[in-house]
């Protein structure tokens, strides 16, 4: 009898093992998709904030899966209960930060323009914390001078066979959300194409959009102080954490379905050793347990 409850808790540390070894593994797609928005801060949505959360929720799931995973090799209660409480807190963590990127990204988004591939952007249709922060004067100037220096609208130029694609080729490229408000004015401003980048006066009534005045050929100042450009930093940023939510999404619910299963494996454990003569439950062992996935 008691050779068969030992083998129970051997296997009931095997699997909560396993489990740990696969939280670890969920926590490389969260710390990715951290890195990812890293990489993303540092070149295209320029908001450098927004990364850490993530990072720091990945490292978090690491290290406390390895403790969980210790907990289980060597039958450490205290690592076990560790591991529980605060894989629990990360969890909570984790919901409320995807409930927050939706929240801070659910308005906003392009116009669509007649006879346009890209879309136009405008700050208008944007509200809420994000846009509140990336339009502040403190923020923008940071942001700007990133989008500036990232080239973004540098990189736009294309030729065909030698020759600068024309204003019919142009207006049938889908631009990014950064290109389409940082790079050219808006459309109904009514500038006329002269490259990607160069647009001049029309010879009609300048649209009402206040825009119009700030656009500029000055490759140094183009459209960066746009409303349209925080716009379309806006809804890049909105493209980013959508992308990354989706795969916190799916890695949030394996997560509580793991977390569900190692405690009930953890609580059947605990009945184990109450119902073990008093003293062998508790005993420190000298060797972990060997695991055989």
């Amino acid at each position: 009898m008691r050779q068969k409850k030992k083998k129970k808790m051997r296997t009931s540390n095997h699997l909560i093992g396993v489990l740990n070894f696969l939280t670890f593994l969920l926590s490389i797609p969260i710390l990715g998709g951290g890195i990812w928005l890293s990489s993303r801060a540092n070149n295209t949505d320029c908001l450098k904030f927004l990364q850490w959360p993530l990072i720091i929720i990945g490292v978090s799931i690491m290290v406390v899966s390895l403790a969980g995973f210790a907990g289980a090799c060597y039958r450490n209660t205290f690592l076990m209960r560790l591991y529980l409480f605060v894989m629990f807190l990360i969890i909570a963590v984790l919901i409320g930060f995807i409930i927050f990127a939706y929240v801070v990204t659910d308005k906003g988004a392009g116009r669509r323009v007649l006879n346009r591939a890209y879309l136009d952007y405008y700050l208008e249709d944007y509200s809420g914390w994000l846009e509140e922060r990336v339009a502040s004067d403190s923020y923008w100037g940071k942001i700007a001078s990133c989008v500036r220096d990232s080239k973004v609208c540098a990189r736009m130029g294309r030729t065909v066979n030698g020759v600068p694609e024309t204003p019919d080729m142009f207006y049938l490229r889908k631009l990014t959300p950064v290109q389409s408000g940082c790079c050219k004015p808006p459309t109904d401003c009514g500038y006329i194409y002269q490259n990607e980048t160069v647009w001049n006066l029309g010879s009609g009534l300048m649209g009402g959009n206040p825009d119009c005045t700030r656009w500029s050929n000055d490759q140094a100042q183009l459209c960066y102080a746009c409303d349209s450009c925080k716009a379309g930093v806006l809804a890049s940023l909105k493209k980013s954490w959508r992308k990354v939510s989706v795969i916190n999404i799916v890695v949030m619910i394996i997560l509580v379905i793991v977390y569900i299963v190692a405690y009930a494996a953890y609580r059947n454990n605990r009945r184990m050793d109450n119902d073990e003569p008093y003293g062998e439950a508790r005993m420190t062992k000298a060797q972990p347990s060997a695991f055989h996935l």
